[in-house]
């Protein structure tokens, strides 16, 4: 909306003087119209709706119709008033805001008159309320039931004191006092009998009390609470609240802050209703309720952790979020918005919840990094078990991978590892085995995994060349994986032997892997490939060093049970 807005007013006197051209243009331009008659004039007043109110439809679209407002001038020559006339009209045309009765001589109500032009700008009904039905309009009751349940911090149905209070400060600034709570409760009660809940306002009490204020004038009261949670005229959410300016220079990633962690935890909590520490369908629905669509796919149960029953658990569910940051910064921060973490953590919007790390190179300089997730690139020939490796880091055997339906394949695997005692995520991306159309983003990451089935003889020559063509003079740590290690070694289709190749690249020998186990498949090599994309200029110093794998490996062991111990602490304060 324009700074200005722009009044025209019509009447008897603008017919004569402005050519029909002229008064179109007013139209268009137009935030707002007062339709003027005169109260001591019958033609004038029929006029209103024969010619006025068509004229201006005429030439208005019918989505974007601006609000009117019918001005009964010349009171001060008659002393009864003509809204018994007016009323019928006003009924009849959704369009008109109010009716001002004044008088151009004496003054009368003309300020009142230019408020309420002002107010059917910036405070408009047409958006909110049918008349006709004596409603809130669906749209309307859409946004107000996301901020609703946005504010309904414990999601148990009922805006309970504290939550009512944070949500009267978090839009007005000022708390309401214990017995204007009282007040506002009772008059619900009153009204209906499903309105308090629990001594708390439910849902159809909290859209009762908006109507009530839009049919006693007040609109500005439901407007200031719409745009507080981010909504423009129309009732959709801003672009400006969706997606705030947030700047990253090249080489640098996205990661969660603190903070929203504490948030997103925050939301699992208020969801994970039977407290399992998992999400089961029906309680992923409800917390995306706030969302116009739902954000996740069945791809995303094989892309995080989950328990026996394919739910999501509390660390796919992080895990989860730290991926869309990574790989899309900006859905993120729409996903942030619908669930209203700005307005809950009080920011000036969800870009406080992302930091922007440092370029890559300044880590690689100062042989230390900052960041919290790290990407393994997945590279293989067709049939190779990247798939299988990638599930594996989940936690899932062969056996458990041969019940995921191919449409639900994801080719992507998060989740957390402990390096030297830092919680780390490690996000692995299979890599689509097309040699001649690997692109930046194929090639752009923190480590590479090299995978090579050892029952197929050609396996291993797609891995040699890709490395040759691509990797041999980067700075990016390579591993070879000798996947389907369960298997008889064949011998490889390639000049060299992938040990030979291994020793004369200067790379660390082939990694033996298989997930073909009664169990879930050892973790051991997630840590190595978190540790080398940590420290890459250890991983080649080391190169010759078994110490290398052993550190990380204790090192991993033993903070991943301390990590348990600790996860399962909190999850008993949950």
């Amino acid at each position: 909306m324009s700074n200005t807005i722009i009044m025209s007013i019509f009447g008897l006197i603008l017919e004569a003087e402005q050519s029909d051209e002229q008064l179109y243009q007013e139209i268009s331009k137009a935030n707002v119209i007062c339709i003027v008659y005169s109260v001591n004039n019958k033609k004038s007043i029929e006029k209103v709706t024969s010619h006025w109110i068509p004229l201006i439809n005429d030439r208005t679209d019918k989505d974007s119709r601006v609000p009117l407002i019918l001005v009964g001038n010349k009171s001060d020559l008659v002393e009864h008033s003509s809204m018994e006339t007016i009323l019928p009209i006003m009924n009849q045309y959704q369009d008109i805001e109010t009716c001002v009765e004044c008088s151009a001589k004496n003054l009368k109500n003309i300020s009142e008159l230019f408020y309420y032009a002002q107010k059917a700008v910036l405070h408009p009904t047409g958006p909110l309320y049918c008349p006709e039905e004596k409603e809130l309009k669906p749209s309307c009751i859409k946004a107000l039931t996301r901020i609703f349940k946005v504010s309904d911090l414990d999601n148990d149905g009922v805006l309970n004191d504290n939550e009512l209070n944070f949500f009267q400060r978090t839009c007005f600034n000022t708390p309401l006092a214990p017995q204007a709570l009282e007040d506002v409760k009772n008059v619900v009660r009153r009204n209906m009998t499903d309105g308090v809940k629990d001594n708390g306002l439910t849902l159809k009490g909290f859209l009762f009390l908006h109507t009530l204020f839009i049919q006693r004038g007040r609109h500005e009261t439901t407007w200031t609470v719409l745009r507080r949670f981010g909504y423009d005229d129309d009732l959709e959410l801003t672009q400006e609240y969706l997606f705030p300016m947030i700047k990253i220079p090249p080489d640098c990633t996205t990661e969660l802050n603190h903070n929203a962690y504490l948030f997103l935890q925050s939301v699992f909590d208020k969801h994970d209703k039977d407290r399992d520490c998992a999400l089961s369908p029906e309680e992923v629905k409800d917390l995306f309720k706030v969302f116009p669509y739902m954000p996740w796919g069945p791809d995303v149960n094989n892309t995080v952790c989950t328990n026996d029953q394919g739910w999501i658990t509390y660390q796919g569910y992080l895990s989860q979020w730290t991926l869309t940051t990574y790989l899309d910064v900006q859905r993120s921060l729409e996903y942030l918005g619908y669930l209203g973490y700005s307005i809950i953590y009080e920011q000036e919007s969800q870009a406080a919840a992302i930091t922007v790390t440092r370029n890559k190179r300044i880590d690689l300089q100062k042989k230390q990094t900052q960041r919290s997730v790290f990407r393994c690139n997945v590279l293989g020939a067709r049939g190779s078990g990247k798939s299988g490796f990638l599930q594996a880091f989940l936690g899932r055997n062969l056996q458990r991978q041969r019940r995921i339906r191919e449409d639900h394949k994801s080719f992507y695997a998060i989740s957390t590892t402990y390096v030297y005692g830092q919680e780390k995520y490690l996000l692995l991306h299979e890599v689509m085995p097309d040699f001649d159309f690997l692109s930046e983003a194929d090639l752009a990451c923190d480590v590479v995994c090299l995978v090579y089935d050892i029952n197929s003889p050609r396996s291993f020559e797609y891995c040699a060349k890709v490395y040759k063509q691509y990797f041999i003079d980067s700075k990016t740590p390579c591993v070879v994986i000798a996947a389907k290690s369960d298997l008889h070694e064949v011998r490889q289709h390639y000049s060299l032997s992938p040990h030979e190749f291994c020793r004369k690249h200067k790379l660390h020998p082939p990694q033996p892997f298989t997930c073909n186990t009664t169990e879930a498949p050892n973790k051991d090599i997630y840590t190595r490939l978190t540790t080398m994309a940590m420290y890459p200029h250890m991983a080649q110093a080391d190169l010759k060093n078994s110490t290398f794998w052993l550190r990380a490996s204790v090192g991993a062991t033993v903070f991943a049970v301390l990590g348990f111990a600790m996860y399962r602490a909190l999850l008993k304060q949950r």
